[in-house]
């Protein structure tokens, strides 16, 4: 059975959010940005009229200002786009049970049967594309496929408000040319990689034989080198079905840049409590913690530390991350836009623990069932009725609640 793949991008979806609400800025240039700072606020979207007049994400509040003068900024509503993020989600589920997430504005459908057609898709996706524009006042841009890295590539080929059709009949000459950064996957230091050994296009990247990449970039290559080929075969995960939990983790970007350690410090905290409260309610624990981090210039950077016993609590998480922070030095690359811990090599927190001289496995099993207690009252009054003392120190990193909001963002893409 032939697959047919279609992947949904809400165009500009922040700024696209805001103007259904602010419609007086419709046809004004205007950004979302992660702080109204002059200095230290990032471009999250823009509107088509702010890109017109050279707005890009990233740049920080001063530079778009200075690019565009009229520029209008508002700061990010989050609860507006995971509102719009849901309302988007109950439209594809209406139409197939294969729905997968990736962030809050992009998902895979798979409407694949016996006879359905690369021309359904397309027919699909056009009353996706009005459905959008009718019931929510938002456009999308989605790509047709038969496979879920070419029907990302399609989305991204044409914006906004447009179908891609990429075809096995047309793939070679609609794929093939593109730069091998367009492809899912190739970041800012794989680029940079590929193209040290001329390796400039998809064309190229396709051509290149599996052995070659596996013996030069391990798994990752060869799983780069099928997706530029078409040849990737992962499925789009029916709604409401679980995988096999190997990590536990969360990223946020910061409602403002993190410009000194008591910054990191403070959303290193808010992050690892949602990760330990999360592992705690799978009950699971882990020896694995990974710390990334992305830095106001977009270049991104992770490492991973293994700690001698099993944990699901914060502050075992931060300590672990703090040495990571402070051994990779990472405090070179200040100010920082976003930061994400996770926990692996996971285990079953009904495991028996070895108890130790020391009483260090004893202290850490109190500490659990303090923590365990602490979940039970949010569970009951709220994310606000405990906080910790160090969350309170900034208003802004404060009101980030990332267990509540927790999406599932396309951090572990390439490891499925």
């Amino acid at each position: 059975m032939a697959r047919v793949i279609l992947h949904s991008d809400a165009n500009s979806f922040y700024a696209s959010c805001e103007l259904v609400y602010r419609p007086a800025l419709r046809g004004l240039p205007m950004a979302v940005c992660g702080s109204t700072e002059e200095r230290h606020g990032i471009v999250l979207t823009a509107t088509r009229e702010a890109k017109a007049r050279g707005v890009r994400t990233a740049m920080v509040n001063w530079e778009a200002r200075r690019t565009c003068p009229e520029l209008i900024i508002v700061p990010p509503d989050y609860p507006l786009y995971i509102y719009f993020s849901k309302r988007l989600r109950e439209m594809y589920d209406s139409y197939t049970d294969r729905v997968e997430p990736f962030g809050l504005d992009e998902c895979w459908l798979d409407i694949s049967g016996p006879t359905t057609t690369m021309n359904d898709g397309v027919r699909l996706a056009a009353e996706l594309r009005r459905r959008a524009k009718e019931e929510l006042g938002i456009t999308l841009s989605v790509g047709v496929s038969w496979n879920k890295p070419y029907a990302k590539l399609g989305s991204d080929m044409k914006k906004p408000d447009a179908t891609v059709l990429l075809s096995r009949d047309n793939y070679r000459q609609a794929v093939f040319p593109c730069p091998a950064e367009d492809m899912i996957g190739v970041g800012y230091r794989t680029g940079a990689k590929l193209r040290s050994r001329a390796i400039h296009t998809l064309g190229d990247l396709a051509a290149c034989p599996p052995e070659y990449m596996q013996k030069w970039l391990g798994k990752i290559g060869v799983i780069l080198q099928r997706y530029a080929a078409g040849d990737d075969t992962s499925p789009v995960m029916p709604s409401g079905m679980e995988t096999v939990v190997k990590s536990v983790g969360n990223s946020i970007t910061a409602p403002k840049d993190m410009l000194t350690l008591e910054d990191v410090h403070c959303v290193m905290f808010i992050v690892a409590e949602s990760v330990a409260a999360r592992l705690r309610e799978m009950g699971m624990r882990g020896r694995c913690i990974s710390l990334g981090v992305r830095s106001a210039d977009m270049h991104c950077f992770s490492a991973q530390n293994t700690v001698d016993f099993n944990t699901a609590q914060a502050e075992d998480i931060v300590s672990t991350a703090t040495e990571i922070f402070t051994k990779k030095g990472y405090a070179n690359i200040l100010p920082l836009r976003s930061l994400g811990v996770s926990v692996t090599s996971l285990e079953s927190d009904k495991r028996p623990v070895q108890m130790d001289l020391l009483g260090s496995a004893l202290r850490r099993e109190k500490s659990n069932a303090a923590s365990r207690a602490v979940d039970d009252i949010r569970r009951r009054f709220g994310a606000r009725a405990i906080e910790r003392g160090i969350a309170l120190l900034d208003a802004d990193y404060n009101a980030i609640n990332p267990k509540e909001d927790h999406v599932i963002h396309p951090l572990g893409f390439l490891r499925s």
